[in-house]
């Protein structure tokens, strides 16, 4: 199975996930977690293109989707040999607005099962941001951080009626990570 999860920036995307494969390893049932800007990041790093992660955002569309087709089809071959948790954003903030993170061409070469989309309160998100030292983010304030939840419901609806995908939201609220990653270890079964 290949299960999508989304979330912007400091929702705590990775941490529920994370703790989701553990339960269910615990079970028996086993999963792994890749992260597509991670695959992104290599391949722009290989053909000398950026030189830290942040950078990718500010690409140009164009190559941008080049990058996202090769991690594509680099994830799908993953996903033949084995249960895929894919860590990735529905949508990227841009100098020129919101960019899908996973446009048409790449959905259907990644043939999700799910998407899954963690969220938190807007008040909460920026919280967690701006006690992260160790990454380059920008401000967007809360009513920014909002509209980024926004469109990424907007953007995970269009993707789930482009490649027959169900869609899930599940609410990671400070100090609850353990019910949210309950939450999606069930969807995983």
């Amino acid at each position: 199975m290949l299960v999508v999860v989304t979330g912007i920036p400091g929702t705590g995307k990775t941490t529920v996930a994370s703790k989701a494969v553990e339960r269910l390893a615990e079970e028996g049932v086993t999963y792994s977690i890749v992260t597509y800007g991670t695959v992104m990041f290599e391949i722009a790093q290989e053909k000398k293109l950026v030189s830290n992660r942040d950078e990718m955002r500010k690409l140009s569309p164009k190559v941008q989707k080049e990058i996202q087709k090769k991690a594509a089809e680099m994830i799908r071959k993953m996903a033949e040999k084995g249960n895929i948790i894919l860590d990735t954003h529905c949508s990227i903030k841009t100098p020129k607005g919101f960019f899908p993170g996973l446009p048409e061409k790449v959905l259907k070469k990644l043939e999700p099962d799910v998407i899954v989309i963690v969220e938190s309160l807007a008040e909460e998100i920026n919280l967690r941001r701006q006690g992260d030292k160790s990454r380059d983010r920008d401000d967007e304030g809360i009513e920014g951080i909002r509209l980024h939840q926004d469109m990424n419901r907007n953007f995970a609806a269009a993707y789930c009626v482009l490649c027959g995908a169900c869609v899930r939201v599940i609410q990671n609220p400070q100090g609850r990570v353990e019910q949210a990653a309950g939450e999606m270890a069930g969807v995983l079964r």
